[in-house]
């Protein structure tokens, strides 16, 4: 009886290893996915800068590249992610609510910007002020969204005992 159950321990072990070696090898592989994926999101903001930079580039041209940056700060971000849950075993929430973040001020310049145009048109329809009227509720609504992540990663931070950000504590403190 003795030597059924150490061998059905031996076999857990290595079913164990053979599991945390797989999501690990499936981790990197993402990693270095995101990793290919931002460098290219990087080539392509910084053609972007330059283009605008160049052209001394007006609110679209420059909206467009404040809109490429916040992509790639999302893409690392999510990097940041998986590097962690690699480290320690966990999943955190506070790197998902930093992309939300991030993705919701993306969506506020956006709309900041198209807001903009409609009020500067000389034809002001029916239309327009509906859509004037839909941007600004939708504002309005990510300001919310906003201040509740703030809130959300403000009190991620309080309930943490060392105060440190995710990602940042020990490599010995996972797998």
């Amino acid at each position: 009886m003795a030597d059924e159950g150490e061998e059905q321990g031996r076999l857990t072990r290595v079913a164990s290893a053979i599991f945390l070696h797989t999501e690990h090898t499936i981790y990197a592989a993402l990693g270095l996915l995101l990793a290919l994926t931002a460098l290219v999101a990087l080539i392509e903001a910084t053609g972007l800068t330059w283009q605008a930079l160049r052209e001394l580039g007006g609110p679209e041209r420059i909206l467009e590249v404040i809109d490429r940056l916040l992509f790639l700060l999302m893409l690392i971000e999510i990097l940041h992610t998986v590097r962690v849950s690699m480290r320690s075993g966990t999943l955190t929430c506070e790197p998902f609510l930093i992309v939300g973040l991030i993705a919701s001020i993306r969506r506020v310049l956006v709309i900041t910007l198209q807001s903009s145009e409609i009020t500067h048109a000389k034809d002001w329809s029916p239309e327009k002020q509906a859509l004037f009227q839909a941007s600004m509720i939708e504002l309005g609504v990510l300001a919310g969204l906003i201040l509740t992540m703030v809130f959300a990663i403000f009190l991620l931070h309080r309930a943490r005992e060392d105060g440190k950000p995710a990602g940042t504590e020990s490599a010995s403190s996972g797998h």
